[in-house]
């Protein structure tokens, strides 16, 4: 059954507005069962905290879904954002509790300014340890410079406040880069940059990190924006992106890879030379200083303690692979690096083979090889495939394509297929009206009398009739 809207153009299946609200009751059920199975088995008291709160708000948005008003979604969306991120955030940051993370960014900051540089010398405990590269002690600094000890204080410098602000400015400017440039391939409707945000902040993929530690946040949001950039052929500004997300965190770097591969493909190599030469020069001027005061501690704290090769076990200890791998020993930390470099090979290989021409694409790429990192790396933990999910679905958000569709490639351009072959004629059609060039009469029949032993039909013209009165010739 179809209807058709007031003032459109076309006609718009009845069942299409049905099965989105059924599409997000279902997304917010499958949220607050999420919620609620994190609430039940975690030990950690934050995610505890979040879990019920989110879980509570995650079933009012499933209920709030399915009222008959016409502000059903924005009720939907405020209510998890009440329930996933406003309840529990405020209940988190009045008692001061947070993850390790939070903690180590703020120490980072500190250490900064009294030794030069955001790691210790001699790191005894976990919590001592820093594994972000420098850039990540930025979001460390509002707690130093407002830390008088008062409560309005600790809440304005607390750096989850700042990594979701660095995450929604990101994501506000990279929908402003696509909607300046020409509409994405095989887009429908996109969701407006208000809406499409709150959707994902209320999502448990951008709540539960902003609530508990944030760290993730604004390299998610580094990420997306130089994807934008490369996907709108703007080879600098996607280069100064990703210098900043590569000086957060070492994850950064498959992103290089499929941005440059995006833009050769787009405006071709000199433009992916020069995103790769800003990104170089970017990445090296914000790392250099920190790896020329300490680079033993750097060395130490953000390549060999993640992969579990520090003095001190990590504490990133999901059953994966990767980790299962290394837990065997030295020749199985070994193999689990050998598969790593395998995986990483094969994504840059599909780069070259066939690289992405689309955001959705380059996005579908970048997750796949983030995925592949988290599972095959000697350590890690199931929270880090938060960031490849965010990519994939906040591309599809920003560029209006179905959440469950393939990343279709734009077509190529109907010159580049080559010449159309002529159609042949059909057979019944009359031999003097067939396609091509005009030929006359006696021609016609001077050919014909030249190929012996090959008989043509005679040709029957239509002849005006006679005027009345005049002489037939009579037939024999």
């Amino acid at each position: 059954m179809t209807t058709t809207r007031p003032g459109s153009k076309g006609v718009v299946p009845s069942g299409g507005r049905a099965g989105r609200r059924a599409l997000g009751t279902a997304g917010w059920l499958g949220a607050a069962g999420f919620a609620t199975a994190l609430a039940t088995l975690s030990t950690l008291t934050p995610h505890r905290v979040w879990g019920w709160c989110a879980a509570a708000g995650y079933l009012a948005a499933a209920l709030a879904g399915g009222l008959p008003t016409r502000r059903r979604r924005a009720l939907s969306v405020g209510l998890a954002l009440a329930g996933a991120v406003l309840v529990p955030l405020t209940a988190l940051l009045a008692t001061g509790r947070a993850q390790s993370e939070a903690l180590v960014i703020e120490r980072s900051a500190a250490t900064l300014l009294h030794d030069g540089t955001p790691y210790l010398t001699d790191p005894r405990d976990v919590t001592d340890y820093n594994p972000y590269l420098p850039g990540m002690t930025l979001f460390g600094m509002p707690a130093r410079l407002f830390g008088d000890g008062s409560a309005p204080a600790r809440l304005a410098g607390d750096p989850r406040l700042w990594c979701a602000a660095a995450l929604v400015a990101c994501l506000v400017a990279a929908h402003a880069v696509l909607r300046r440039g020409a509409a994405p391939a095989g887009s429908d409707r996109p969701l407006g940059a208000g809406h499409a945000i709150a959707v994902l902040a209320a999502s448990p993929l951008v709540a539960l990190p902003l609530c508990v530690s944030g760290v993730d946040l604004p390299l998610t949001g580094l990420l997306a924006l130089a994807l934008a950039l490369a996907a709108r052929h703007r080879p600098v500004a996607a280069g100064l992106a990703l210098a900043a997300a590569c000086s957060l965190k070492w994850t950064a770097l498959p992103a290089v890879a499929v941005a440059v591969a995006l833009l050769a493909a787009g405006p071709g190599r000199r433009a992916a030379v020069r995103c790769a030469a800003v990104w170089a020069g970017g990445t090296l001027a914000l790392i250099l200083p920190a790896l020329l005061v300490a680079p033993g501690p750097l060395v130490e704290q953000v390549l060999l303690f993640p992969t579990g090769r520090g003095a001190v076990p990590t504490p990133a200890t999901s059953p994966m692979p990767g980790r299962l791998l290394a837990d065997l020993g030295p020749a199985g930390w070994g193999a689990a690096v050998l598969l790593l470099v395998c995986g990483g090979t094969a994504v840059a290989a599909s780069l070259l083979v066939r690289p992405p021409r689309s955001l959705v694409a380059a996005a579908d790429r970048l997750a796949t090889g983030l995925c592949l990192a988290f599972l095959l790396a000697p350590a890690g933990r199931f929270g880090y495939f938060a960031l490849p999910l965010l990519l994939a679905v906040w591309a599809r958000l920003a560029t209006g394509r179905p959440l469950g569709g393939p990343a279709a490639e734009p077509q190529a351009p109907a010159a580049a297929a080559g010449p159309r072959p002529p159609e042949p004629t059909p057979h019944h059609r009359h031999p003097a009206r067939a396609p091509g060039p005009a030929v006359s009469a006696g021609r016609r029949d001077r050919d014909r009398r030249d190929q012996r032993g090959h008989p043509h039909p005679p040709v029957h013209r239509m002849t005006p009739p006679a005027p009345a009165g005049s002489p037939r010739k009579a037939a024999t």
